[in-house]
């Protein structure tokens, strides 16, 4: 048993430590040898756990999902409160998102590896937070919270597009992803989406009815 945790422990300190590699240098510069050293474990104990680079970006990319699922809610499976308001939800998480690629270079680095089309992954990020903010708008227009004239697709491009790019930006500017800058951008998009007589009850700074 102690030789497991022990194993379990060195395996996530090395996909932490290919994470922050990855988000430094890329994937294709980053060297296993850099990945060993910044975990302080030898080559040999690398590829004990994982064979090859592209085992590792796997595995980070899987973490990352994981961490993606528990900031949407999916990963438990999250029901919305009845009354709850999905275009408030979608800015909740919209600021849970920005706040963890801050922090969490195994989230900044499975959203990287997700844009790498040389080598296949477990699966696209960007594509699966498209895929959820398609989800939230569409249920958000059937429960009648948009405006009418505000189609749900055309909201999912500029929404996906937007954080996305945020992502993207950030590599060399940290404040794109600054609560600031999706504070900004909702205050901009939410009374194109919401009817007036409604919109003073949505927070664009978000609120702590966040999931995660």
């Amino acid at each position: 048993m102690v030789k497991q945790e022990r194993a379990a422990r060195t395996r996530e300190t090395l996909i932490r430590s290919a994470a922050e590699t990855f988000d430094r240098d890329g994937f294709s510069v980053a060297s296993l040898t850099a990945i060993s050293s910044l975990a302080g474990v030898s080559n040999g104990a690398l590829h004990f756990h994982f064979p090859s680079k592209a085992a590792l970006a796997h595995a980070v990319e899987e973490s990352a999902l994981t961490r993606l699922l528990a900031l949407t809610g999916e990963a438990e499976g999250d029901e919305l409160p009845a009354g709850a308001s999905r275009v408030q939800l979608l800015v909740d998480v919209t600021h849970a998102i920005a706040g963890a690629l801050r922090g969490d270079p195994v989230l900044r680095a499975g959203f990287a590896l997700s844009g790498e089309l040389s080598r296949p992954g477990p699966g696209d990020l960007r594509e699966r937070w498209r895929h959820w903010v398609e989800d939230t708008l569409r249920l958000a227009e059937l429960e009648g919270e948009l405006r009418p004239e505000a189609a749900a697709g055309d909201v999912v491009t500029a929404v996906v597009a937007a954080t996305v790019g945020f992502e993207v930006l950030a590599v060399r500017d940290e404040a794109w992803l600054s609560a600031a800058t999706v504070t900004r951008f909702w205050r901009l998009l939410l009374p194109t989406l919401i009817p007036a007589d409604r919109l003073a009850g949505f927070e664009a700074a978000g609120t702590d009815r966040r999931p995660g």
